[in-house]
Formats: structure tokens, sequence, C-alpha cells
């Protein structure tokens, strides 16, 4: 069986003017490297990214992008809140503290003390940073930045976090 695995990369947001654009939001670092990928997924259809600009005056994450087949505001609209998905194969490997965080998905959560806080459930995307949501006995939200997320142990699929486990 050769099940395709893909990585949420992005979403579509609102229509952009009258011609079929849509804004971007990119989660990748740094945001134009979304568009180096041509073939997006999004919903059920393969798509081609034919064109993509930032939008002045939006702080780096502000994007522009008009697909095939999308030529028109009503169109557009439709795809607004779709998840861009590109396949996981296509990526380029991590290197040092870089992970993409679809791979973290399931990993085992403990803090500093030992403590398990449970497993990375899903990501949650804030205007400072992303935000790691961990289920377990109680469901704890931490910020994925250094001083939080201390620890990856891929082998052992689990993380080390800064963060008390009654907050």
């Amino acid at each position: 069986m050769n099940e395709r695995r893909q990585v949420e990369v992005g979403r579509l947001g609102a229509a952009h003017g009258v011609r079929g654009w849509l804004r971007v939001s990119s989660y990748t670092d740094p945001p134009q490297r979304l568009f180096e990928w041509k073939r997006w997924f999004v919903g059920d259809r393969e798509m081609t990214v034919l064109e993509a600009r930032p939008v002045p005056g939006r702080g780096g994450n502000g994007w522009i992008a008009r697909l095939e087949g999308v030529e028109e505001r009503d169109a557009a609209s439709r795809l607004t809140g779709a998840m861009v998905l590109v396949d996981r194969a296509d990526l380029p490997p991590t290197e040092g503290r870089e992970h993409y965080r679809d791979d973290l998905v399931g990993f085992a959560v403990k803090n500093l003390e030992g403590v398990g806080l449970g497993v990375v459930d899903h990501f949650i995307d804030t205007p400072a940073n992303a935000v790691m949501v961990i289920k377990g006995e109680r469901e704890h939200l931490v910020p994925v930045t250094s001083q939080h997320l201390r620890e990856v142990r891929k082998e052992d699929r689990a993380l080390v976090v800064d963060w008390p486990e009654d907050f």
C-alpha cells in the first residue's frame, strides 16, 4: 500500500480582489518557502500555484496567491479556510533543532522534573508563535519556543519541555 503522507504547510484565507487571488497564511520558516512548492493539495484537489506575492504592510506573513482553475472571487471564496498540504516526501530534510510540527504529533511529553504531561495532539498558530496542544490527564498549551521546548528525542518519540505540571 503506497499511501501518500501529506503535511499542512499553510492555510487559505479570504478572497483578495475579483480575479481569484487568495490570502495565504504560511506555516513555513521563512514564510515565502511555501511558494517553493508549485503543487499544493487543497481539499481533495491537486492545485498548481501560478503566482504569489507579498501584501505590503503585513509583516512578512501577508501573502496572496493565484491558483490554476481559480479565476474569480466566488471560486476563491469557496476555498477560504482550506488547508494547504504538500507531500511529506517533497519537504527538505531537517537539520539541528529544526523539526516539522507534523512529525512531532504523537510524541510523549515530559517536563524537566520528569512528570509526563501527555502526548502532542496538534498545534495552534498564534501571532507570537506556534503552541503545542498536549493531551493527557489535562490539556496543556505549551509555546513552541527554545525557552519551553528543551529537547526533541526523535528516536524515542519524546519531548522534554520546561512547563509546570499544574499550569
